[in-house]
């Protein structure tokens, strides 16, 4: 059961995000896309998704929005994904998966992996694509881009993931990071907190459960595909993206780690078209066309 506390934190944390999201880019012209509203019907239920329309001749991605597994949604990052969807040419499938605390671990990571696998066994009948995916998120979708890309290591489809910022392990394993960014950004150590408590549910960090939502803990990254990994500096997040690029190196990965040494957390989707999202962008471009050009 639901305390009223934990209610009644979540739907302010809701509220501020999408405030905050809408102001970041209020009177910002963004570009002109062709979009879709989508029901996917996975075998449990029905999951809402956003498409933005790009090339035949690029990959799908698969986006999964940030928030800690219990914030934000398809409208957040709405103008973000409008921008990638421009920049990289790609048709982008925004998902809307379930949130905690209504519904706690393993719900969002059980819904994107049966979304990937949905999008992947069905490119043929959406929007144009290449016949292959890259799947992509940001902080907690960074996280589920991980965990799912782990659960999908023969899909000759999958030729990419961009994982921005991810959590890739609990904050019980006392990162630096989580004491000298406590408060630099607006993700703080304590929020963190709350939305690992939050969508864990109980779950000690020991737990063999979660191995699920930190795979990189036991399961082995080898043959993980082609990776570009972003870090910010000022970000409780920031050993954790570090650690990840290293372990992927050590796997043999192809991974090409970007740290921005002057930004915070959420710098590319939620502060509006500043000149760190605008080096995003260009980034993201070229990492695509190089995944495109094989």
């Amino acid at each position: 059961m639901i305390s009223i506390q934990t209610r009644l934190k979540t739907f302010a944390y809701r509220w501020y995000y999408r405030r905050m999201n809408r102001l970041a880019w209020e009177g910002t012209p963004l570009p002109e896309i062709g979009t879709s509203s989508l029901q996917l019907p996975l075998p449990e239920l029905t999951l809402a998704a956003r498409m933005y329309h790009g090339s035949r001749a690029r990959p799908l991605i698969i986006y999964f929005h940030g928030g800690g597994w219990t914030i934000g949604d398809l409208d957040t990052h709405h103008p973000f994904c409008l921008h990638l969807a421009h920049q990289t040419q790609c048709t982008v499938m925004s998902i809307d998966y379930r949130l905690a605390p209504e519904h706690p671990f393993p719900t969002a990571h059980e819904d994107a992996m049966a979304a990937s696998r949905w999008i992947i066994d069905n490119l043929n009948a959406l929007a144009p694509n290449n016949g292959e995916v890259v799947i992509a998120g940001d902080s907690a979708g960074g996280n589920l881009t991980l965990a799912t890309a782990a659960r999908l290591p023969d899909e000759p489809r999958l030729r990419g993931c961009l994982m921005i910022y991810p959590a890739v392990q609990h904050y019980h394993a006392a990162m630096r990071s989580y004491t000298e960014h406590a408060k630099s950004g607006p993700l703080t150590t304590s929020i963190m907190r709350w939305f690992t408590d939050t969508y864990l549910n109980g779950l000690a960090p020991a737990d063999p459960a979660i191995e699920l939502m930190f795979p990189d803990r036991r399961v082995p990254l080898t043959g993980f595909p082609r990776s570009l990994l972003v870090t910010a500096e000022k970000d409780p997040l920031r050993d954790d993206g570090r650690r990840l690029a290293n372990a992927l190196q050590r796997a043999g990965v192809n991974i090409q780690h970007e740290h921005f040494a002057h930004e915070a957390h959420g710098f590319p989707c939620s502060e509006g078209p500043t000149p760190g999202h605008e080096r995003f962008m260009a980034l993201a471009k070229t990492w695509i066309e190089a995944i495109s050009a094989r």
